[in-house]
């Protein structure tokens, strides 16, 4: 079903009206707020190889990827390189580095100088605090997103091919530091621990955004650009939390103390990522129907006319609230790579996590959330843009949009997918900084 969603899509979409981002009636169209979203077309059709081995789609996703994804290797207005460029560059370069098709020297240096490139270009949108600083969203330095936190991806990949950015005065700038000051700034200001931070600090929950003070780099307050309200959980910025620090936790691993020491130390740091993602993946399970698909926003008015809506599984049909897929498509990944993780630390909690994210990827990969109609250019069905702004389609006859598709949904379902299917086999973890050949 995957193969005939990508087929379909790259027959019937028009690229020269912009990358594709989400549905209208079956049908994938443009919405211009950012590029963000091409990386996952592309990167898409490389997951289906990596799957199924079919070669047709390996060429493919390369042949896009060299035509049409250069511009995001130094797009300086987005923090979304880990998104697009890790998704395609550094896809196939991990698929070179696992032996996956052969390894010829000149097509390994071109990726590697891509990903350098764009580590570096996110790296370079930084806004410095007294304590650390982060990389800034696209409303400006004022603004930190909880999205970013899966954009480290693309400074983990530049910094694990041994770059580094040039300043001015020639200052070298570690982009693994840049990494450990932005995760740690998102676990401080745009997640919660009940520690009675405000009136509504509830352990796990996540503010989608955080504004600072740029004359003394002061955090001012919590703020949502697509979820119900600063002091509610848009969930999709939940997702990207827990899936972002539960694979940096995993990256950590890989580094060495001496690459640690000078930024706090390996024990401080894993230490600060593990409680943010357990707090919000422990958000994650308590605030999501049964069956682990959520609605958009823990907070959004109309959950209060649904009843005991927690205590069932999610209705993408009901006429209040619409649910969010995509939301669920990310946070599978988190909490699979939590419980992956936690496995020798704490078995037991690993376990729950583990099987937290199959029962949500086994509702996510069935009906009503799987599509099933041939025509319809999605994968996954029942995704939420920007609700806020009233950008998702809604039925003839509905009250709130369903019944569509997202490109992050529909790659992030595969990811997934990908994942459970290499554990259930016993192949190799899913490690997107594997791009390095070791002796």
């Amino acid at each position: 079903m995957s193969e005939d969603k990508i087929r379909l899509l790259e027959a019937r979409y028009d690229g020269s009206k912009g990358s594709p981002v989400f549905t209208i009636e079956g049908k994938y169209t443009t919405r211009g707020w950012t590029e963000w979203t091409q990386g996952f077309q592309y990167g898409s059709m490389l997951l289906q190889y990596d799957a199924t081995d079919d070669l047709n789609f390996f060429e493919l996703g390369r042949q896009r990827t060299v035509e049409r994804m250069a511009p995001h290797l130094t797009h300086f207005g987005v923090h979304d390189h880990g998104f697009n460029n890790v998704s395609t560059y550094g896809t196939m370069l991990r698929l070179l580095t696992e032996g996956r098709y052969p390894d010829q020297p000149w097509e390994r240096r071109y990726y590697e100088l891509a990903l350098k490139v764009s580590g570096a270009v996110q790296a370079r949108r930084w806004t410095a605090l007294p304590d650390g600083g982060y990389v800034y969203s696209f409303n400006g330095p004022h603004s930190l997103f909880a999205d970013t936190i899966r954009s480290l991806r693309a400074l983990a990949v530049s910094h694990t091919l041994g770059h580094v950015m040039m300043g001015e005065r020639d200052v070298r700038i570690s982009m693994l530091e840049r990494l450990i000051q932005h995760a740690r700034s998102t676990a401080k200001c745009n997640v919660y621990y009940g520690e009675g931070r405000d009136a509504y600090d509830v352990r796990g929950r996540v503010a989608h955004e955080s504004i600072f003070n740029l004359n003394d780099g002061s955090f001012r307050c919590p703020n949502s650009q697509q979820g119900y309200s600063p002091f509610s959980t848009w969930t999709r910025g939940l997702a990207w939390v827990l899936c972002g620090f539960a694979e940096q936790l995993e990256y950590l691993e890989h580094l060495t103390d001496a690459e640690l020491t000078p930024l706090g130390g390996r024990a401080e740091i894993e230490a600060e990522f593990l409680k943010a993602a357990r707090a919000a993946a422990d958000f994650y399970i308590e605030q999501t129907p049964t069956d682990g698909i959520p609605y958009w926003d823990t907070g959004a008015p109309g959950l209060a006319k649904m009843g005991d809506y927690l205590n069932r599984p999610a209705d993408p049909f009901n006429a209040h609230e619409p649910v969010d897929s995509s939301a669920a498509a990310i946070a599978i990944q988190g909490l699979l790579r939590l419980g992956h993780y936690l496995q020798s630390r704490d078995a037991a909690a690993g376990a729950t996590y583990t099987q937290a994210g199959l029962t949500a990827l086994s509702a996510l990969l069935d009906e009503p959330y799987l599509s099933t109609d041939a025509t319809h250019q999605g994968l996954i069905l029942h995704s939420v843009y920007h609700r806020p702004n009233g950008w998702d389609y809604i039925p003839s006859g509905r009250t709130v949009p369903c019944g569509e598709s997202s490109l992050w949904g529909d790659y992030h379902a595969r990811e997934a997918a990908l994942i459970a299917k290499r554990l259930a086999e016993g192949k190799p973890y899913l490690k997107f900084w594997n791009v390095v050949k070791r002796k």
